[in-house]
């Protein structure tokens, strides 16, 4: 089972089939994506993709966390997840996506800290994030968190950190 999360100015819950329509919208940003891999202008390999990663069966205490801003607007902000490693494994990776008008706020920051405390005090886990090398924000959010910079991941043009 997967558990909620409450910030200062969020909430984290399970991602349902519920928020597919905000993480296809989020995900149609070409700012939004543009370090990362994905189907994202085939509308219906995109849709199948967010839709794998929403009903997937995850490792107990893993998963993905929506984040929205609390109550009483609660407006879609986007991600944070904690799952094997490409969704294969046996790392564990932590990651986020939030909506533009969500950056330099702080709210990854402040979403990844509780996931990160979930994985290393309930879970007894240590996480990995590969972070492209020009994602100058993701990166800055990583070693906000406590995660540290081991360097290039393999051949690709990612960076790994891990905490």
């Amino acid at each position: 089972m997967l558990p909620s999360f409450e910030t200062p100015r969020l909430t984290l819950r399970p991602r349902t089939m519920a928020d597919l329509a905000d993480c296809l919208a989020m995900d149609r940003d070409p700012e939004v994506v543009r370090h990362i891999d994905g189907p994202w202008s085939d509308p219906e390999a995109h849709r199948r993709f967010v839709e794998d990663r929403i009903t997937r069966a995850y490792p107990d205490g893993m998963g993905y966390w929506t984040v929205r801003t609390k109550a009483p607007e609660g407006r879609f902000l986007g991600w944070i997840l904690l799952i094997p490693a490409d969704a294969l494994g046996p790392e564990i990776e932590i990651g986020w996506r939030l909506v533009r008008a969500a950056w330099g706020h702080g709210y990854a920051t402040e979403a990844a800290a509780p996931v990160l405390a979930h994985a290393r005090e309930t879970l007894g886990v240590a996480v990995i994030a590969d972070i492209d090398q020009d994602n100058a924000g993701s990166i800055r959010v990583a070693e906000k968190i406590g995660l540290r910079h081991l360097g290039p991941a393999g051949a690709s043009r990612y960076v790994r950190f891990t905490g």
